[in-house]
């Protein structure tokens, strides 16, 4: 089966796990609260459902559009617009009769479960697999750091020691750190062996953003060439995979940070590379077409991992960390978003496909499964009518005030909502289909 074939299987499981789940937490409540949901939909129905069956005053089913799903409420303005029932007096059990309490628990029920089932299913990857981090004595040649860290003090081959003046555990956390959480200092293992605490500006992860850097800090590679593109300059020159690069234009050439960041430094087209093969020293002219791209691939020097396995109550508490930090992290990086360059990165329904791996690997799809669910509780609450947050921002008017909007400016709103996440759609699953076809 393809990878392609693979990544649609995965993603279209884990959505339908994730949106069943998240409609009977808008569904229970209601039946708790005695009010009645007229339709449960896995996927829209538009115009037709692949299934449907009536159960009490349910109908139950399965629509042919895969790009959600939904519960009708009775009574409420929503998406499917039924302004022939809002129209007529209000019964005991529609939903805009219950207290706005009672209406405020069902709208929350949604993005509670996904919270609640990202918890779960980090917890168990824990307790199941455990996980893998990467100490200093598993990456002893260190980082290759991004160019802007440099003139605050940072090298090649450093290794972190710490954070705020916290121990790092996991060295590749370090990123996260710098683009979406607070690092102020940063203390650091030179290759020398001196250690040395650096200062960081409050705005580190917007300028490495803005220049382009979204992983400053990657595993030391070397300089010894792993796989040559055919028919790029590299080929044609004559490099072939297990050539180690030793000079670019007579500079030293030590790890492949160093050959790049000649690279990017070089107007030239044509540069001559030193290599050795073998017990051979070649000097081989390469000759660089307009995009500055060799076509060589370099090889990764080792980064150790180690596990650490978790009993139930270790994986709980772990469970409540792992959960905590991926929403902190993910609604953190949104300030990206607003920029020029973070807005052509965001993605649609192939960006979340490309989250799951090629080859079927359980850990690792309830992985991005819990991933999913914590995006979609915080999607969920977005203050956008039409979504669950729009709902609970006029609620939490109403409970304010003690006013209830009027139904035709919820109806208003509602389709206002409606709009802007067409429109945000249309232009997330734009920007996939744009990378699709020229990146």
């Amino acid at each position: 089966m393809s990878p392609f074939a693979i990544k649609a299987i995965q993603l279209l499981l884990s959505l339908s796990f994730l949106i069943v789940l998240h409609e009977l937490g808008h569904f229970i409540p209601a039946k708790i609260f005695k009010t009645r949901v007229e339709k449960f939909f896995l996927f829209f129905d538009v115009k037709f459902a692949l299934f449907k069956k009536k159960i009490g005053d349910t109908v139950y089913g399965i629509g042919w559009l895969p790009l959600g799903g939904y519960v009708k409420i009775s009574g409420m303005i929503d998406e499917s617009m039924d302004k022939e029932q809002m129209a007529e007096e209000p019964k005991e059990w529609e939903f805009r009769s219950k207290p706005a309490w009672q209406r405020l628990i069902i709208m929350l029920g949604g993005v509670t479960v996904n919270i609640i089932l990202g918890f779960l299913i980090y917890m168990m990857i824990l307790f199941v697999w455990g996980s893998n981090y990467v100490t200093q004595d598993g990456i002893p040649n260190g980082f290759s750091v991004a160019e802007p860290l440099q003139e605050y003090g940072f090298k090649d081959g450093d290794r972190i020691v710490s954070v705020n003046g916290e121990a790092l555990e996991n060295q590749l956390s370090i990123n996260s750190y710098l683009m979406v959480r607070d690092a102020s200092e940063v203390e650091v293992l030179h290759q020398d062996g001196t250690k040395e605490m650096l200062q960081l500006p409050e705005d580190i992860g917007v300028q490495l953003f803005k220049a382009g850097f979204t992983q400053p800090f990657s595993p030391m590679v070397s300089n010894t060439i792993d796989s040559v593109t055919t028919d790029s300059p590299a080929e044609k020159a004559g490099l072939k995979a297990g050539d180690r690069v030793i000079a670019f234009n007579n500079q030293t050439v030590n790890n492949f940070a160093e050959f790049n960041r000649y690279k990017n430094e070089t107007e030239a087209k044509r540069i001559e590379l030193s290599v050795l093969r073998g017990a051979d020293t070649l000097n081989l002219p390469v000759n660089l077409g307009e995009e500055n791209i060799f076509g060589l691939r370099a090889k990764p020097l080792p980064v150790t991992f180690e596990e650490r396995t978790y009993g139930l109550g270790e994986s709980i508490s772990q469970g409540f960390s792992y959960t905590y930090w991926t929403l902190h992290d993910y609604v953190a990086q949104f300030k990206y978003v607003f920029t020029k360059k973070g807005a052509t990165q965001v993605g649609g329904f192939g960006a979340i496909g490309n989250l799951f791996p090629d080859a079927w690997d359980w850990r690792a799809f309830w992985g991005t499964t819990a991933l999913i669910s914590i995006i979609l509780a915080f999607m969920n609450i977005l203050p956008i009518p039409a979504l669950d947050g729009g709902h609970v921002m006029f609620l939490l008017y109403e409970m304010i005030t003690g006013r209830k909007p009027n139904d035709k400016f919820m109806e208003y709103a509602q389709m206002v909502g409606f709009f802007i996440l067409i429109a945000l759609v249309l232009y997330a699953n734009g920007n996939d289909v744009y990378r699709w076809l020229f990146e």
